[in-house]
């Protein structure tokens, strides 16, 4: 059985990101690494050889001093047990293969090691995705891949159970950023690194009266105060822990001791009889 195409041209990949390394606009790199720390605050641990898996390390360098800072390359370099704490860092939703992505830090951890992750969210550009859309399909009756398809949460979290994490949680939330106009946002998503690195994307320029027929729909449908424009970006944040037999189990089916009703200190309700069963 031969292995699907690829979805994300590394070339093109790592071409955008050395880009935007020479004038970044890492805010959004910024806020994620900012909210990661929050929760590795609220987490009753000392973590001493944590890796991080990110396309900016300069992000990092100051938040976890001595982290092992890593690139998202398609087989990352990390080394089985190594680690207690493993951080993927905004790059997730280009891999390829996320699934092996998420497998690769699993095997890194330790027991009862912390794996955490944030992605960008099925939501995000939304508003610009439309409006290309609509904007091409009105001016040349075709559609070509521009922005990258973003897992859904419900689908993410699955993922960290099929790569076999422990106690998987996932949570969203959105930022929502306003732009002068769509070339703005596409300026700033270049200097983020976030460009069209899509493997099917077109290999010639597009013709500037397309672009300016999106930023008009932009205008008009997505407004902002001001005479802006707003753009979502929905951040997804996955934990999980490598296994260990110290962390809570699901009790068996029928081992309650108590019931519902006296635990919640409420009478109990029986459901009406149904004559015809």
């Amino acid at each position: 059985m031969s292995s699907p195409p690829p979805l994300t041209d590394r070339t093109a990949l790592l071409r955008n990101r050395r880009r935007a390394d020479r004038d970044p606009a890492l805010f959004l790199q910024e806020r994620a690494a900012d909210e990661i720390q929050e929760r590795l605050a609220e987490v009753n641990r000392t973590f001493t050889t944590p890796a991080i898996v990110s396309a900016f390390p300069q992000v990092w360098r100051d938040r976890l001093p001595g982290a092992r800072i890593i690139s998202d390359d398609e087989v990352l370099s990390l080394e089985p047990g190594a680690h207690d704490l493993v951080i993927h860092a905004l790059c997730l939703h280009w891999a390829n293969d996320p699934v092996g992505q998420l497998v690769q830090c699993r095997r890194a951890l330790r027991n009862d090691g912390l794996f955490m992750a944030v992605l960008f969210g099925g939501s995000t550009l939304s508003e610009l995705r439309a409006c290309l859309s609509e904007a091409e399909v009105a001016l040349t009756n075709g559609l070509s891949p521009r922005i990258l398809p973003m897992g859904e949460i419900r689908d993410l979290g699955a993922l960290l159970q099929r790569a076999g994490f422990a106690l998987p949680v996932a949570d969203a939330a959105t930022t929502t950023v306003t732009y002068a106009d769509a070339f703005r946002l596409m300026r700033d998503l270049r200097a983020m690194g976030e460009g069209n690195a899509l493997a099917q994307r077109l290999r010639h320029p597009t013709r500037r009266y397309m672009f300016v027929e999106a930023a008009d729909r932009y205008a008009r449908h997505f407004p902002a105060e001001g005479g802006r424009i707003s753009a979502s970006f929905e951040m997804i944040y996955l934990t999980g822990w490598a296994p260990d037999e110290s962390q809570q189990k699901p009790l068996r089916p029928g081992s309650a001791k108590i019931r519902l009703a006296d635990a919640l200190r409420v009478p109990e309700q029986p459901l009406p009889h149904d004559p015809a069963t």
